[in-house]
């Protein structure tokens, strides 16, 4: 694993420090090298079934198209802003909501996401930005 950086802001740019890469194996599929996380930390404590009903409440009234990633034991979508054109998944783990970057994700589709999704809370985000090489 290489370089790590956090930053947490009340007021994020979101702005990507830095992309992953995507390599495809000879093996088939596709890999990712390298990663930036925005996690999105509600102020008051919120389960993460209430933050599932959040999100899926913002993906089905936003300008969204989206699944479920997979059949896994937490919630993993893949999201295309229709606005924006951008492409990221989403995760809820540990008591925040995940927007995970790829490799042609921008700042606008990733912000739109964060404003959507405070407008229809209560509750004060801060945004932690997490990045590994």
């Amino acid at each position: 694993m290489g370089a790590y950086s956090l930053q947490m802001a009340r007021d994020p740019s979101f702005s990507i420090p830095s992309r992953p890469r995507r390599r495809y194996p000879y093996s088939g599929g596709v890999e990712y090298e390298g990663q930036t996380i925005f996690r999105l930390l509600p102020d008051q404590s919120l389960s993460d079934d209430r933050l599932d009903e959040l999100l899926e409440v913002t993906l089905e009234s936003g300008p969204y198209q989206y699944g479920d990633f997979l059949n896994l034991p937490l919630t993993l979508y893949l999201a295309r802003d229709d606005e924006t054109s951008d492409v990221f998944r989403i995760s809820i783990r540990d008591g925040c909501i995940r927007l995970h970057v790829l490799p042609e994700t921008d700042s606008a589709g990733l912000r739109a996401f964060y404003e959507r999704l405070t407008d229809r809370t209560e509750t004060d985000w801060r945004v932690d930005c997490e990045t590994s090489d």
